[in-house]
């Protein structure tokens, strides 16, 4: 891959750089002319951007699920940015921002404060719609106006970057409802949970425990606010030992674990994403405990609390394990799919 290479001039014909996911583990730092924005959407010159789970699988396996790469995909949901054109004068070039990267379908009855579930939106960086929708990791994105939150002034753009995954993890926590004193288990320390670890402790938990195959995850979720870690193949989960357990691991044996901890009457938060198939799951428990079981998809305004929650101190710094240039991609995935070595790993623009 080639080193970066800014345009220079945004006139129309300029090129920028981008990357694009052509299929299994085939990704190009390619070049693409500039966008222009239109009456409604803002141009940014991002800066930093978020490698998550589902960039992982368009990487490695040229699908995420169900959704398979049919045309080039550029990657990324999680970003920060600056203005770069406003075409209406409201935001000033340079404004430090974040991005909501959903585009909701239409209104649905009964699902009027859950604008995520609606049917019909999409995703930045993702391959559910055909063509595509293009994600942020390119040198300019252009955004509609609806979706830019404007950074509060202290924040800076590395650690914005998170805002995405954050609200992921706030999403979590707000289904589970009040969890004040009360006890939580997080089961996978990567970084969706480790941030969920950081949000429950937030919340006002109690006690916040954390299970992991590794001991490397384990640290950095015992570094955010977790004291009770679990080692798995080491260590034993007693059953009905938490009041509230988010499953953020997507793994079949996970979920049996989740529904063996929770208590009599509690609940269990899947949050992470589980395959596509018919799996093994013990899920006899939850009816002699009468437990709550919700599934977690994305989020709807948690973005503004994520970015409130960033602000507020340097905390969540440590789960940003590497910063990479975005030409050297192939290298910064293949890091990021090693839980051992990194937590979340973004890429520099």
């Amino acid at each position: 891959m080639s080193t970066v290479n800014p345009a220079h001039d945004h006139e129309e014909g300029a090129t920028m750089k981008t990357l694009a996911i052509h299929g299994r583990e085939d990704i190009r730092w390619e070049d693409r002319e500039v966008p222009q924005p239109a009456s409604g959407e803002v141009r940014l010159r991002v800066h930093y951007v978020g490698i998550c789970g589902s960039d992982l699988h368009y990487y490695f396996h040229g699908a995420n699920g169900e959704y398979t790469i049919r045309e080039p995909l550029t990657p990324g949901h999680e970003l920060s940015a600056v203005v770069d054109l406003d075409p209406s004068g409201r935001l000033a070039e340079g404004t430090p921002v974040t991005v909501h990267p959903a585009r909701y379908g239409a209104d649905v009855p009964g699902l009027e404060d859950r604008p995520h579930l609606r049917p019909g939106g999409d995703y930045f960086g993702s391959a559910a719609t055909m063509p595509h929708r293009q994600g942020g990791a390119a040198e300019y994105l252009i955004v509609e106006e609806q979706m830019i939150r404007v950074l509060p002034d202290g924040l800076p753009l590395e650690r914005a970057a998170l805002a995405e995954p954050l609200a992921v993890a706030l999403h979590a926590v707000h289904l589970a409802g009040d969890i004040t004193g009360k006890r939580v288990l997080v089961i996978g320390a990567g970084p969706i949970g480790l941030l969920v670890v950081s949000a429950a402790a937030h919340a006002g938990a109690a006690t916040v425990g954390a299970s992991d195959v590794r001991t490397e995850p384990l640290d950095r979720a015992a570094a955010l606010g977790a004291s009770e870690l679990v080692l798995v193949g080491r260590d034993s989960i007693e059953d009905e030992s938490y009041d509230v357990v988010f499953e953020c691991s997507g793994v079949p044996v996970s979920v049996t674990q989740a529904v063996r901890a929770a208590r009599r009457a509690g609940s269990v938060v899947q949050v992470g994403m589980l395959a596509d198939a018919e799996i093994g799951v013990n899920l006899a428990p939850m009816l002699a405990k009468e437990l709550t079981l919700h599934g977690a998809f994305r989020f709807s305004t948690e973005i503004d609390d994520a970015v409130a929650m960033l602000a507020e101190s340097d905390a969540l710094d440590s789960v940003i394990s590497h910063t990479i240039d975005a030409a050297e991609a192939v290298d910064a995935f293949r890091i990021a799919r090693d839980s051992s070595a990194s937590a979340k790993v973004l890429l520099r623009l």
